[in-house]
């Protein structure tokens, strides 16, 4: 259990939350949220024990492991494996200890009998399977098989970051701290890490500007604004929910008082300074000063923007006829792509299938090898990538960068544009070079706005954005007039805004004809598709076929063959179906405040935990159970 009691804390002379309560259970994943600054990473390092709380008592049981994701950028010799495997410390621990045993053992020539209490040890905590739960993360966050054994200094600085969150993943943690874990992955990546998650036993706390991601794992939000933390049942979409009915009862609440204290102070102004009624007057005044005023709710969000009209809208725009991409040697072939007025499209793909290549091709053709590009002399393209972040100039303010693309403005016409982007103030004149990789992108974003494009390109425009901003952007690329073609892992954002997919794989482009949500299925399906190619083919390449009369005997025997294996696949999803519900109806329990806050029911919520503990560890087993048949059921 970890707990909060009346916890302050300050970093500097900025109090980040005061007097913060609550408690967080095993099998809970708190999805932590709030501003840019308001204490989400502060409140990391306080549970990490980095910090001390300035009042108040944190408590987390000393034996627990706390694991979290490392954000230096590790630069080591050994092999990737070897790195994920340094995650679990007692194994190494473990190892160290029968490597030292066996080497005395050796020199000593003894027998070394006692090996085996080391041995049992290692099992105890599945030593043995060590290496392929290490491989089966590796692997998961798309590293290839033969990158394994890679050392870690060849990688490069994304994918050494996905090592590192490999390796938080492999401590068998009690407590798991993960902060933005998915600003590095691409979309199968984050769909896999979120299954991962929501098999995780231990207390998750996760800070995530994905509100997807948030969505399918986490069961409750701890919400910091305004130096407090609260905490609200369910997922983020739930708590927009409860959120937003909270701000409407404050408001109701507010507008009720404000027209009370128009009353009072009516009556105080008109009789006052009247013989008969100054008693009653004064009187009215004290209530008023005793009165504890209500805030007025704030949902705006701090950035309010939209895309400019397009000065001219050509019917076609861009178009690739017979098109190689690639960077020497060829990336994508037989590319044809033509966009009209109007096109809203995704790109779907994993992490080098040539989603970024296609879309350089689209903005200037730098990709492309041979075909052609065929531009309407009316088209004006504008392009976001993360690259565009370094080359803006550090040394110039953000109204300096507005004023070399739109020369001549008035100087408060560009102030007011830029603080719809959240630049307002003094930092409206400061040199970016301090500012954050979001204030950066939000700065991109708002000069490629300023040009009035009718094409939008945008690769990755999402990373570094908050909850605020990405939401302000979505809202404002539904409203954008031009085309657009987007490359994002922000599942929400392609929901909002694309009409349709193309999903970049083994070397050419094609029409997603699925939904979004579908895209996980199609990808486990490009897994099996390349085993049942290679039976067809052999199929094809055998001979003499067999006979009809032959060939109903065969599938007769295949069936009787595979039945006990289908029925035994089946009887598992039953009882995988089974669990699941009485998983959901646990977790509604757990999900009552007064199970915690009431010490009568304390014997009832320890009972309701360890039956959600005994329930997901059954689920567990059933699952590698199914996979283990599944896999044999698919062989045959």
């Amino acid at each position: 259990m970890l707990s909060l009691n009346q916890v302050s804390l300050r970093r500097g002379r900025k109090l980040l939350f005061e007097n913060a309560a609550f408690q967080v259970h095993a099998g809970q994943r708190l999805g932590v949220i709030g501003a840019n600054g308001s204490g989400k990473s502060s409140l990391f390092s306080l549970i990490r024990g980095d910090l001390e709380p300035d009042s108040g008592d944190l408590r987390v049981n000393a034996a627990d492991e706390i694991a979290h994701v490392s954000q230096e950028s590790p630069n080591s010799s050994e092999s990737a494996l070897s790195f994920v495997l340094d995650g679990d410390h007692e194994l190494r621990k473990i190892q160290l200890a029968i490597a030292a045993r066996e080497a005395t053992a050796k020199e000593q020539n003894e027998a070394g009998d006692d090996l085996h209490v080391l041995y049992e040890k290692l099992e105890t905590i599945d030593g043995f399977t060590a290496e392929a739960r290490a491989a089966r993360l590796l692997a998961g966050l798309g590293f290839s098989d033969d990158s394994f054994l890679k050392p870690v200094r060849e990688f490069s600085g994304g994918w050494r970051m996905r090592l590192n969150l490999a390796q938080s993943l492999m401590c068998r943690s009690d407590i798991l701290l993960l902060d933005e874990p998915t600003n590095h992955l691409d979309l199968p990546a984050i769909l896999w890490l979120e299954h991962w998650l929501k098999r995780y036993r231990g207390i998750l706390l996760l800070i995530s500007h994905d509100r997807d991601f948030l969505d399918g794992v986490c069961t409750r939000i701890a919400h910091i604004e305004n130096r407090k933390i609260l905490l609200y049942a369910g997922n983020y979409s739930q708590f927009e929910n409860q959120r937003s009915e909270q701000l409407a009862q404050q408001q109701a609440m507010y507008q009720r008082q404000q027209k009370e204290i128009r009353h009072i102070q009516a009556y105080v102004d008109r009789f006052r300074y009247k013989a008969s009624k100054a008693r009653q007057a004064q009187s009215r005044l004290k209530m008023l000063e005793r009165m504890t005023l209500i805030a007025a709710a704030h949902v705006d969000s701090p950035f309010h923007f939209h895309f400019m009209e397009p000065k001219k809208q050509p019917q076609h725009l861009l178009k690739l006829e017979d098109a190689e991409l690639g960077y020497g040697d060829p990336v994508l072939s037989d590319i044809r792509l033509s966009l009209v007025a109007g096109d809203r499209m995704g790109l779907l793909g994993v992490n080098g299938a040539g989603k970024s290549t296609l879309i350089k091709a689209l903005a200037d053709g730098s990709t492309l090898l041979r075909g052609e590009r065929l531009v309407s002399k009316e088209t004006k393209i504008s392009y976001f990538a993360q690259h565009q972040l370094d080359q803006l100039n550090p040394e110039n303010s953000p109204i300096d960068h507005l004023r070399e693309r739109s020369p001549g403005e008035r100087e408060a016409d560009l102030r007011n544009f830029l603080g719809r982007f959240g630049f307002g103030g003094d930092m409206v004149c400061e040199p970016i070079a301090p500012f954050s990789g979001g204030e950066k992108a939000r700065l991109v974003l708002a000069l490629i706005i300023r040009q009035q494009p009718n094409l939008l390109l945008l690769d990755e425009p999402t990373n570094h954005l908050d909850l605020e901003m990405r939401q302000a952007l979505s809202v404002a690329l539904v409203e954008y007039s031009g085309a657009l073609v987007v490359i994002s892992h922000d599942r929400h954002l392609l929901r909002s805004v694309c009409d349709e997919l193309l999903v970049v794989h083994s070397g050419s482009v094609q029409r997603f004809r699925r939904t979004l949500d579908d895209y996980p299925a199609w990808l486990k399906e490009q897994q099996i598709l390349p085993g049942a190619a290679s039976t067809r083919a052999r199929t094809k390449n055998t001979k003499k076929l067999p006979g009809k009369k032959q060939t109903r005997q065969l599938e007769a025997q295949r069936r009787q063959r595979l039945k006990p294996l289908l029925d035994r696949v089946r009887n598992i999803e039953q009882l995988m179906a089974t669990r699941r519900m009485e998983l959901e109806i646990l977790e509604k329990q757990l999900s009552d405040e007064t199970l915690y806050s009431n010490p009568t029911r304390k014997d009832e919520m320890t009972g309701l935990i360890k039956q959600q503990g005994a329930i997901k560890s059954s689920l567990e087993t059933l699952e590698w159970e199914w996979l283990d048949a599944s896999e044999t059921l698919e062989k045959m």
